[in-house]
Parts: structure tokens; C-alpha cells; sequence
């Protein structure tokens, strides 16, 4: 069985972390490819509205193997080259596919999220976690740094300051904790965390595919564009989505006063 769980709830695809025994460290070699392709399925299918990440057993993830960094093998092993090489083409082609995930990503966070497990979990567009969760990137205790785009992505989470705290101190944070930073969106009790995630997942599938695609590629781009770049940018899908049907289906649906039924034409 690989990492990656999938079930398919309608318009939802759930994917499990399913490493338990190791409380789903990452990466091992072959976990580059196995997000890469589900993150290609996704993408290449419309009937796909949402996406719900999550973790078996009691973590989310451990982030990277330490037996495995002790013992110099698997992605550590060789010069300095080569676990760069091996970085760029494990660690990163995980996070670029799920940063590159074009419907809107769910991540429900039900235990430990550390290091890369941390960094995954805050790739999510809402993040829900449970009152169990927990979340660290405790790189400094290792003697190494975020070799994930971590530095990158924490700071436009939770800002520049709790970012250089949770980094250089290398402690973690409880879930209260991490809700009152903004790293997740809310924290629910732990019976009721996926259900909770379904929710929003099924909310989300709900509305027009098109417009919710291109609504996610606006908020993704917006963080490195300036205003002007945005508006022209909002401007060129703004014409597309008015010459979807389902634009026409979600104005007759208000004037008509009940929910609109999207096709994604």
C-alpha cells in the first residue's frame, strides 16, 4: 500500500497519510512522486471540487525520519550534492504539488504536524486542526534549517515574528495555540475533526468549479503580485467565468431564491 489513501465522497477526494507505525515521517524516496501524482489526478479532473488531506493513527506527521538522518542513508546519504539533489527532487516536488493543487485543499490535522509535516499542514488553503494537534518546526534541534520552503511559507501564515520564534526557538505549539497565531482557521474537538473537515469540503464542492479554481489561482498568485498585476490578471478571469453557464445557473438561482446547480461548464 502506498503513502497516499484515497477515498472519493462525491465531489471530494480525501487522502490519508497512511504511515502510521512511523507516525507518517516523510519523505521516504518514493513520496515526491506518489503527491506529484495525486495532485496531477486532482488537477487534470473537473469533477474534482476539493481536496481533504489527513493523517492516520495519532499524528499527522512526524516530518522527516531521525534514525534515518543518524544513520546518513535514504535521502541523507552521500555529499552535499546529492542530498541537495535528492531535496529538490523528493522534499520539493511534494510541496510544489500541493502548493500547484488547483481546488481548494483542506488540511485536518489530527495529531503531531512538525517540520515537513508542519509545512504541509500550513500549505492547506483551511486548516482545521483537532484539540490534539500540535505543530512544530523544530529544525534548529536537529542543527539543520527548513529544507522545504518552510521559511517561505510560515511567515505569510502567521507573520515574520511568530514565525522567527517557533523557527529559532525550535519549540512547538498546541493547537489553542496555534489557532490564536492564525496557523489554523479552528480547532474542534477531536471526535469531530473530519466530519468537521468534510463540511467545509462539501460547502466548497458546492460552488461553480471554474470560478472556484480560478478563485484559489487568484489568492495564490495575489501574494506575490502588486495591485495593478492582480487587477489585470482579475480582469482576464472575470471575462472567462461571465461566459460560463454556470455564471448564468448561480444569477438565476439567486433571482429564484434557491441554491444553484453547477456542472462546471
Amino acid at each position: 500500500m502506498g503513502l497516499i489513501v484515497e477515498e472519493r465522497t462525491g465531489a471530494v477526494m480525501v487522502w490519508t497519510l497512511d504511515r502510521p507505525d512511523r507516525l507518517n515521517a516523510l519523505p521516504d524516496l518514493e513520496d515526491g512522486e506518489a503527491f506529484a501524482a495525486a495532485c496531477d489526478a486532482v488537477n487534470a479532473d473537473p469533477s474534482i471540487r476539493c481536496v481533504v488531506l489527513t493523517g492516520a493513527g495519532r499524528a499527522f506527521s512526524a516530518g522527516g525520519d531521525l534514525k534515518a538522518m543518524k544513520d546518513r542513508r535514504d535521502l541523507f546519504e552521500g555529499s552535499g550534492a546529492a542530498i541537495r539533489e535528492r531535496y529538490r527532487r523528493v522534499v520539493h516536488r511534494i510541496v510544489r504539488a500541493l502548493y500547484g493543487l488547483e481546488v481548494p485543499l483542506v488540511t485536518a490535522v489530527n495529531g503531531p504536524a512538525m517540520g515537513l509535516g508542519c509545512d504541509i499542514a500550513g500549505l492547506g488553503d483551511i486548516r482545521i486542526a483537532s484539540d490534539r494537534a500540535s505543530f512544530g518546526v523544530p529544525f534548529m534541534k536537529l542543527g539543520i534549517i527548513p529544507g522545504d520552503g518552510g521559511s517561505w511559507l510560515l511567515p505569510r501564515n502567521i507573520g515574520y515574528a511568530r514565525a522567527a520564534e517557533l523557527l529559532f526557538t525550535a519549540r512547538s505549539i498546541d493547537a489553542a495555540t496555534a489557532d490564536q497565531w492564525g496557523l489554523v482557521n479552528r480547532v474542534v474537538p477531536h471526535e469531530t475533526l473530519m466530519d468537521e473537515a468534510m463540511q467545509t469540503a462539501e460547502q466548497i464542492a458546492a460552488q461553480p468549479p471554474q470560478a472556484l479554481r480560478m478563485a484559489k489561482s487568484l489568492l495564490r498568485q495575489g501574494r506575490d503580485m502588486n495591485f495593478d498585476q492582480m487587477l489585470e490578471l482579475s480582469a482576464a478571469m472575470q471575462a472567462l467565468a461571465h461566459l460560463t453557464d454556470d455564471h448564468i445557473e448561480g444569477v438565476t438561482a439567486v433571482l429564484e431564491k434557491r441554491s444553484g446547480e453547477f456542472t462546471g461548464n
